[in-house]
């Protein structure tokens, strides 16, 4: 069976973990999933994530972020962009989420970005997803 949105699945995946409170979370690796996650790094949504090498494409270990051990960081997760209908945006419909608290994940010809920095760049491009 393939897999046709493998995002959705990468974000399915860290939302199945952040229900059963894991600590960790591993998925499939991709230049697009590492760009994300690397992201959620930078905007405090995770403690780390770690590309383990193996035989095939390589294993994404995402460890997650918990306030007071009970309660994660990301308290949301919404797949935009789908396979069957691409969402694209120019730099002035560039969407705010959770007024400016959470991140829209956007892919654009300078890489994967935030929000923020394609308001900045002054570029649109694929909204890929939101995370608050």
């Amino acid at each position: 069976m393939s897999m046709t949105d493998p995002i959705a699945d990468m974000l399915l995946r860290i939302r199945n973990a952040i229900k059963s409170k894991q600590e960790k979370v591993n998925m499939p690796a991709s230049k697009l999933k590492n760009e994300i996650v690397k992201i959620l790094k930078e905007e405090g949504f995770i403690k780390n994530f770690k590309l383990i090498k193996d035989r095939k494409q390589g294993i994404l270990r995402i460890y997650l972020k918990y306030e007071n051990e009970t309660e994660s960081v990301i308290q949301g997760l919404k797949r935009i962009s789908k396979p069957g209908c691409k969402i694209y945006v120019t730099k002035d419909d560039i969407p705010t989420v959770f007024s400016g608290f959470g991140v829209a994940i956007l892919s654009t010809n300078k890489g994967v970005l935030t929000d923020k920095t394609c308001r900045e760049q002054k570029i649109g491009g694929e909204v890929l997803c939101h995370i608050w």
